[in-house]
């Protein structure tokens, strides 16, 4: 038996790899039956070509589908498309909710973009304590510094397509020769030219996660009061707001709002889209009335066992037809 992490996933097969080199492997049906999906980034017991075993997570993300990461670089454009501010906060978001580190990289220098842009997302992002970096993947700018950010990491690159995520791996390292694609100059927008999730492996200990695209990340997964939590500068006004839950939107004693002029506007109009959506999942499951039951649930980024209400109840039973033969065996001497 032997470990590896997956490196890749495609059709039915799983690429494992280790000190010993690369693999092709499937996985042994009594695995499929438990119906727990295998990740990019999973390490896995494998033997004779077929996976016995997922080792426990440190931690995975759902969109993009990835397992075991020390960092989240999430890739805009500052031109061609054009920055969206909305999207580039739902990954940060997204990379809270999880409780992962993200660096910012903005690529595409040197287009030729307003001063003032540049500005504002140092303004911005900066106090929130998250670390940035600008480059061109096309004219090698800030690539050597982007670099060293990955050293000793397996890193996510997470961002819209277009935004040049495979073209700052080939310049990196030009043998890579990832598939890229000009934005279209209609629509403003790319097409997915990464297909799937592969960790690429930079050097001996830095790999990165190239990814597809995603522009369908939605919060229609979070309870509305805790989408504030996704906010670092809304964390610490919340709790002196006046109702516990509150939405910070037009609550008397709302002590965001009495703040309301140190949150920027591109991040509180996030904030308010997130949570309509949230509002959405709450309704739904409200109305529903449908929930099933997992066998596992996600704590802190943790898989733990979770006991199913049959088997609670049977235990509770158990427990109490003890007790009663005990009282009847004190009554009977």
């Amino acid at each position: 038996m032997a470990n590896g992490q997956i490196y890749k996933i495609h059709s039915d097969f799983y690429y494992v790899r280790n000190d010993a080199g690369a693999f092709e492997c499937k996985v042994r049906e009594v695995l499929k039956k438990q119906k727990e999906k295998i990740l990019v980034g999973d390490f896995v017991e494998f033997n004779n070509g077929h996976i016995e075993k997922i080792l426990p997570r440190r931690n995975y993300i759902a969109r993009p589908s990835v397992a075991n990461i020390d960092q989240i670089i999430i890739v805009s454009a500052l031109k061609q498309p054009d920055l969206n501010f909305i999207q580039l906060n739902r990954y940060i978001a997204l990379a809270k909710y999880y409780n992962i580190p993200v660096i910012l990289c903005f690529n595409k220098e040197d287009l030729e973009c307003e001063e003032d842009l540049i500005t504002r997302i140092v303004q911005i992002y900066k106090p929130l304590g998250y670390e940035l970096v600008f480059t061109s993947a096309t004219e090698h700018q800030g690539i050597r510094t982007f670099q060293k950010l990955l050293n000793g990491k397996i890193s996510v690159l997470c961002g819209n397509s277009g935004v040049g995520k495979s073209s700052l791996i080939n310049a990196i390292n030009p043998d890579f020769n990832l598939r890229t694609k000009a934005v279209s100059e209609k629509l403003q927008r790319g097409t997915h030219t990464t297909r799937h999730c592969e960790i690429i492996q930079i050097d001996k200990s830095s790999f990165i996660v190239d990814t597809p695209g995603f522009s369908n990340v939605k919060f229609d997964f979070i309870l509305p009061a805790d989408v504030d939590l996704l906010f670092d500068e809304m964390i610490p006004l919340r709790d002196g707001c006046k109702y516990g839950d509150c939405l910070h939107i037009n609550e008397d004693g709302c002590n965001v709002l009495e703040h309301f002029t140190e949150i920027d506007d591109t991040r509180y109009e996030s904030y308010l889209e997130f949570v309509e959506e949230a509002r959405e999942y709450k309704e739904k499951i409200k109305y529903e009335g449908k929930k099933t039951e997992n066998n596992k649930k996600f704590i802190n980024n943790k898989s733990v066992a979770k006991i199913s209400e049959r088997k609670r109840m049977s235990a509770r039973n158990n427990l109490k037809q003890k007790v009663y033969r005990e009282i009847e065996e004190e009554n009977t001497l």
